[in-house]
């Protein structure tokens, strides 16, 4: 069973998206604030947190930074906020989604279900082929998780590593947005294009010696997104 935290500051909504994710077998787990969202996450295994923006004593965004300081745990982000400049900054914090109240409970679900799969398979190992992936001084092992470039371990988020890895796998071809986010998070690409800008510039930060002129990821304007061919 896996584990969520929920945090909001409303009770109605967190016990209704206890109610929603219970029957899909999740364990929930409930926070009103974030000072007790962070105990929460210091004390128990938490697989996803359902984090709200606004809260008290410490706000989303906050939370969402103090986790990503240590921890790889996937993060979607609750506003009643609708604004493209909330999103991106929910996402600059650390999150990998971002889902606007009120929302659809098939949604939530399917945002939910989607991102517990992309973290627990970064713990799924294959022991009867290697599956690595390269292009120049990049290196991906799907065997261990690990990112190497110029011989140096990159530490990615789940989301970040999946969207290297795909794009490292398919070297030299160009995708889209929506087929990019619709790869990633096995779902209709609706409103993508903010998500998946902020994720290739955070990894563009992590893995290119100069993030301006980028040596491995590459955007072709007006189609998408593709890891350069260097082998």
């Amino acid at each position: 069973m896996y584990n969520i935290l929920v945090c909001d500051d409303d009770k109605e909504i967190a016990k209704a998206i206890e109610i929603y994710l219970n029957k899909e077998g999740y364990k929930i787990i409930k926070a009103y604030n974030g000072e007790e969202a962070i105990e929460i996450i210091k004390t128990n295994e938490i697989h996803l947190i359902l984090l709200d923006i606004m809260l008290p004593k410490i706000d989303g965004i906050s939370v969402a930074q103090k986790v990503r300081q240590k921890k790889t745990i996937p993060i979607i982000m609750l506003s009643a906020k609708s604004e493209d400049y909330d999103k991106i900054n929910g996402l600059n914090s650390g999150a990998d989604d971002y889902i606007t109240k009120p929302f659809n409970p098939l949604e939530l679900i399917a945002r939910v279900n989607s991102q517990i799969r992309r973290y627990t398979s970064l713990g799924t190992m294959k022991k009867e082929e290697t599956s690595v992936y390269t292009t120049g001084n990049l290196r991906i092992n799907d065997n261990t998780k690990e990112v190497i470039v110029d011989g140096v371990q990159i530490k990615l988020t789940p989301t970040e590593y999946n969207i290297l890895k795909f794009l490292t796998k398919n070297k030299g071809k160009v995708y889209s947005i929506d087929q990019i986010y619709e790869k990633i998070w096995e779902g209709e690409a609706y409103g993508a294009e903010n998500i998946i800008a902020v994720h290739i510039r955070h990894i563009r930060e992590k893995i290119e010696i100069d993030s301006k002129n980028p040596q491995y990821l590459k955007v072709i304007w007006g189609v998408g997104y593709k890891i350069e061919d260097l082998d």
